[in-house]
């Protein structure tokens, strides 16, 4: 058995994965952008001195952005930005707008303050007030989103109902999903998010610097173009009998395809059958695992207990039958940042995408 091929990285516990919610504390803030100079500028973090003003051209106001859930019309520009939902506030602070308020990370944060590293960086970078942190256990706090009296609020990449949608547009115009909840890519994120901003050209430069980001680290490691990984949840399927894996519908399975990497036929298969970012296949026949290269997993927390778990499927006379757990090709994300950026976002890219396309490589270093 080679479990030293086990990789210690970064990342979200299975469960928590899997339900992709946020919580918060409250906090208090103000707006701070930047100028027009920060668009062109925003992949890469840098931008120039917080200002007061939204850099979007107000003479195209007003706009109107399709969505899953309505049609939303902004009116004048938007001077203070909510967002509820996944990283959708890394939009804005990627053109220099610090939002009123956002979503608490309650998972990947490495110093359980709700905040990301890299989106603490950034505010820190603009000089802008910490946002509050709108407090999502129990779905969205709409008395504390309408507290931050928000001009636009952004949810390109989240879970709102339609009766979530409608409540949240009586505080301000709301920019939902392209699509599906949950399922919405980086890149889409930026789209919707930006001209949600009046910054739709702007979001199409920052999602070609990031496609860059993304080629260039992934040239990196030569030993992963054309691989196929399939991104699991060991502990995270309904029983023990079941292998669970996220569809190409997943920000982070649809992600590593775009990067470069091959998809495995069981995952295009229920990609195209599926309604749900999530699927779970029974272990009785695990030919069907016969194309995967590699397992992306989610830690428990515990070195040993994920080494334990990998020995006991290589032992078990069903999944011991798939060539990439039989021989060990199986990265395991720790709870942290890293592990968090393995779902990308607009400003965790340029933070993490060298170290985690590295920590993927790993899986083939010892062949």
């Amino acid at each position: 058995m080679q479990t030293s091929k086990l990789v210690r990285l970064t990342a979200v516990s299975a469960i928590a994965a899997l339900a992709l919610t946020a919580c918060s504390d409250s906090g208090s803030s103000d707006s701070a952008n930047t100028d027009s100079s920060a668009a062109s500028e925003s992949a890469d973090g840098n931008g120039s001195d917080a200002e007061s003003n939204n850099p979007a051209d107000e003479s195209q106001f007003p706009i109107t952005v399709e969505h899953a859930l309505g049609e939303t019309v902004i009116e004048s520009k938007p001077e203070r930005v909510a967002t509820v939902g996944w990283a959708n506030h890394e939009v804005p602070l990627a053109f220099g707008i610090v939002p009123v308020g956002m979503s608490k990370s309650t998972w990947g944060d490495d110093d359980e303050n709700g905040i990301m590293p890299w989106t603490e960086d950034k505010i820190a970078e603009l000089g802008g007030e910490e946002p509050v942190l709108f407090d999502e256990t129990d779905g969205i706090p709409f008395e504390q989103v309408a507290d931050t009296q928000p001009d636009v609020i952004l949810a390109a990449y989240s879970g709102l109902t339609q009766e979530d949608y409608d409540t949240l547009s009586q505080i301000a115009p709301v920019v939902a999903y392209p699509d599906k909840p949950w399922t919405t890519s980086a890149f889409d994120m930026v789209s919707l998010d930006a001209a949600g901003l009046g910054l739709a050209d702007e979001g199409e430069k920052l999602n070609e610097d990031l496609k860059k980001q993304v080629d260039d680290a992934m040239a990196n490691y030569p030993e992963l173009k054309g691989k196929k990984p399939l991104f699991t949840s060991f502990g995270g399927a309904s029983s023990e009998s079941m292998i669970g894996f996220y569809t190409l519908d997943d920000p982070r399975a649809g992600f590593l395809e775009e990067a470069g990497f091959e998809t495995p036929e069981i995952v295009k298969e229920y990609t195209g059958n599926s309604d749900s970012f999530w699927e779970e296949v029974s272990t009785e026949n695990p030919e069907q695992f016969d194309d995967v290269d590699f397992f992306i997993s989610y830690s428990s927390g515990d070195e040993a207990a994920d080494k334990e778990a990998l020995e006991k499927m290589q032992a078990d006379p069903l999944t011991s039958k798939i060539p990439a757990i039989a021989e060990g090709r199986v990265v395991f994300l720790e709870n942290g940042p890293l592990g968090a950026s393995a779902n990308p976002s607009p400003l965790s890219i340029p933070w993490g995408i060298d170290d985690y396309f590295a920590a993927l490589n790993t899986a083939f270093e010892a062949e």
